[in-house]
């Protein structure tokens, strides 16, 4: 059965209906209806969270899968999603998920305390939010990483960044690092192929960069003749690095069709590569490539000597020469990123879990 609570952010209108102040969308409701995320719904004069609870499965993954490259690496972590999304992506790459409007979906049941041992007793330092974004299952989101920092497991999302101030703030207040995904780099792509906006995101990647300690890094899906042009990239680098800084890792990802785009190609590893190389020459210190075997593009190098700091082969760690602190044990720099003694060997297992309260 799913679980019913009610949430804050929403605010009623002069025409009787209720407005979600959760994400930009402000979705206006009436009595039974449903945002657009389908997870909140209107019910009488108040709002609810109609999946607290409930999850459509749980996984031990590698921590470089959500991805993050510059935190803890090696370690496993606890991965888990409801269903719905306050975006509507054409591209889509967990679409049964993020789309899905059955409950049936949500095959999973565990509390908050019930998930954070889990990880504990499993092994892993961390929970993801992940398959789907967690900004739209915020309350259940916040319960499950106060849980987790009880026990010092650490919280992760991996999430689109769109998102309100005020729900933004509480949110990631509870947060100890997120993938954001950067979808595009103009307000046309993400209107016509996200049906939302860049300039929302844009502020929430500020705001993570000056007003938290929360690491970050950012996933592009490229998507060929969307949002890969040599103009997009290298504006979308150059912004990166003039309002974030040279130390936030970019990942650049292949897309493969599916969902409402089926009828475009999957990207070519020659674009991934492209990619890296205008971040790098734009002053991106961390760049790298995914879905796509290669070894020297999703590995890290020294931006003072050069020597490969964490080589990767899929998400299976090879070369090491950091210190414990994540210094080159080449020349003494500092790596950018979230470091604690030597690295974790979960390599890359992926580990169905079952949990029930």
């Amino acid at each position: 059965m799913t679980d019913t609570v009610p949430v804050e952010y929403w605010h009623g209108l002069p025409n009787g209906r209720l407005q979600c102040d959760l994400c930009p969308r402000a979705c206006t409701l009436t009595d039974g209806q449903r945002g657009l995320c389908f997870v909140r719904r209107r019910d009488g004069e108040h709002m609810v969270l109609t999946t607290y609870g409930r999850s459509s499965g749980f996984c031990i993954d590698p921590i470089e899968k959500k991805p993050l490259n510059h935190f803890l690496p090696g370690t496993p972590i606890l991965s888990f999603g409801t269903a719905g999304c306050n975006l509507a992506c054409r591209f889509c790459q967990n679409w049964d998920i993020s789309k899905s409007r059955e409950t049936d979906t949500l095959c999973d049941s565990a509390g908050p305390q019930k998930i954070a041992e889990t990880a504990r007793n499993m092994g892993c330092t961390s929970v993801a939010f992940t398959y789907n974004d967690p900004v739209i299952f915020h309350e259940y989101a916040v319960d499950i990483a106060v849980a987790c920092h009880e026990i010092g497991i650490k919280s992760v999302a991996v999430t689109a960044g769109y998102v309100c101030p005020e729900p933004r703030a509480e949110f990631f207040r509870h947060m100890d690092a997120a993938n954001v995904d950067l979808k595009g780099f103009s307000e046309t792509f993400y209107n016509q192929a996200c049906a939302a906006s860049l300039a929302p995101v844009l502020d929430t990647l500020s705001y993570l960069k000056h007003e938290t300690d929360v690491w970050f890094e950012l996933t592009t899906l490229l998507i060929p003749g969307q949002n890969d042009s040599d103009r997009e990239l290298d504006e979308m680098t150059a912004w990166v690095v003039e309002n974030l800084g040279r130390d936030v890792p970019m990942h650049f990802t292949a897309f493969h069709p599916d969902y409402k785009m089926r009828d475009i190609p999957h990207t070519p590893p020659e674009t991934l590569s492209r990619a890296r190389q205008v971040a790098i020459n734009n002053g991106v210190r961390y760049a790298y490539v995914g879905n796509v075997h290669d070894k020297a593009g999703d590995s890290t190098y020294c931006h003072e000597c050069g020597i490969c700091l964490v080589g990767r082969d899929w998400y299976v760690l090879s070369d090491w020469n950091l210190t414990d602190d994540g210094h080159c044990n080449g020349c003494g720099a500092s790596c950018a990123g979230v470091f604690n003694g030597p690295p974790g060997k979960w390599g890359a297992k992926r580990q169905p879990v079952r949990l029930a309260s």
